[in-house]
């Protein structure tokens, strides 16, 4: 029996298609990177990031101090040594252009569904958790069948059906998994050894040892290495679940690599406003100077922080306009208070058990040029493959760079919530 060229699209040939095809709609979870401060310009290499280690403190009362003895400013040297490297990568087939139009550039880099912008979207989104919680972006909840590789995870939304990631736990060696089913109201995700195969037994892998989802490249010899520099990592402390080091400095040696860390312990749903008064009153008691104006939290902790501004209106005061919700998914409540003044910003890459209190300066993004389609030195944006089943086009887009942390002090994070 004769075999014709592969196409995605074959089933709707011959349908009479009034409307565009139909997607999910994509929520901009992409926060953080659309607000850091960007540095579109690093062509590589190293980057000298100067940490203040100490301030001039010389003070003396009835007299002066003595020339010796005088404290300096002094100034450590961090470094960023390379970039980290994110590619995304989409393929097509030419069978499907040739049967849905005229085969050209314009209609191929804005093909059916507009697939390039809608993906760029979803890479974003990637970029964006890596930037805020770190080299994992879901973790299990519960072992449900894991002979039978299903497991629950806290983020079924970041899961989609022939998804490719790493699983790994403290007491295994990462595997490679793909999702082969999603079931969206018991938040739980069915993993296979192959793209489509049959369901993997993955057993190995538990909740008791903090199992997580990993994007594919992060791992490297069994340890999760080639991510970004993240808001997790940069703020809260070793102890607290952070890094030791930032930019090549170890951070208790300087009070300025030192964002505020406050437990989140005690907070509950029905005092989550007062403990985040009290937390921007410590913060503003420990912190060397800035002014950290956004409160980022989950939708679970905004959710929270809205019954109590309807229940409590007497003490808490949202004027009309004071609340302003994007287009794209996350929103933005000024609330005030005897106890001062709030910017909460609820956004979906968030993570539950920590709150950022951020303030932009301390950040900045740098990069060669942000998110580019790759491109061939005579200016061709796709790559073209042969094979017997008819030929291919991948377009791969890529982001090259690291963040910068240099005023963590400027910041805090509160850590531990677990309501």
């Amino acid at each position: 029996m004769a075999t014709n060229t592969t196409r995605t699209f074959s089933s709707m040939l011959h349908d009479y298609l009034p409307n565009s095809l139909l997607r999910e709609e994509m929520i901009k979870r992409d926060w953080f990177l659309t607000n850091v401060k960007k540095d579109n310009n690093w062509m590589g290499g190293d980057i000298q990031v100067p940490f203040e280690a100490a301030h001039a403190s010389s003070i003396k009362f009835g007299g002066l101090t003595a020339a010796n003895a005088i404290s300096e400013y002094n100034y450590v040297k961090g470094s960023i040594t390379a970039y980290k490297e994110v590619w995304g990568s989409l393929l097509f087939y030419e069978t499907d252009l040739m049967q849905h139009g005229k085969l050209s550039e314009q209609n191929f880099l804005k093909q059916l569904p507009d697939q390039i912008d809608h993906f760029l979207n979803y890479m974003k989104e990637a970029v964006s958790i890596n930037l805020m919680s770190g080299p994992h972006f879901a973790k299990m909840t519960a072992d449900s069948d894991l002979a039978n590789g299903i497991f629950e995870v806290d983020r079924i939304d970041r899961f989609s059906i022939g998804q490719e990631f790493d699983l790994d736990d403290d007491n295994s060696s990462e595997t490679t998994v793909y999702v082969i089913a999603i079931d969206v109201g018991l938040k739980r995700v069915t993993v296979s050894a192959s793209r489509g195969g049959a369901a993997a037994n993955v057993s190995a892998y538990t909740t008791a040892q903090n199992a997580k989802c990993y994007h594919p490249g992060i791992y490297e010899s069994n340890t999760p290495t080639n991510h970004f520099v993240s808001l997790r990592s940069a703020l809260l402390s070793a102890a607290n679940g952070g890094s030791s080091t930032l930019h090549g400095q170890t951070k208790t040696a300087y009070p300025f690599l030192q964002a505020v860390n406050i437990s989140g312990s005690s907070v509950t749903s029905a005092n989550i406003l007062d403990e985040l008064f009290d937390a921007i009153t410590e913060y503003r008691t420990r912190a060397k100077g800035g002014n950290a104006d956004k409160i980022v939290m989950s939708y679970k902790h905004l959710g929270s922080i809205m019954k109590l501004i309807e229940i409590q209106k007497g003490s808490f005061n949202v004027r009309p306009g004071d609340t302003r919700v994007n287009q794209y998914g996350w929103t933005e409540i000024d609330i005030t208070s005897v106890k001062g003044a709030l910017t909460i910003v609820g956004i979906q890459e968030a993570d539950d058990d920590v709150i950022f209190g951020l303030d932009m300066r301390a950040f900045t993004l740098r990069s060669n040029g942000l998110f580019k389609k790759r491109r061939s030195p005579d200016g061709i944006e796709y790559y073209e493959t042969r094979a017997a089943t008819g030929y291919n086009y991948i377009v791969d887009l890529c982001l090259f760079g690291e963040l910068e942390v240099t005023q963590p002090a400027l910041c805090w994070v509160m850590y531990g919530i677990s309501y």
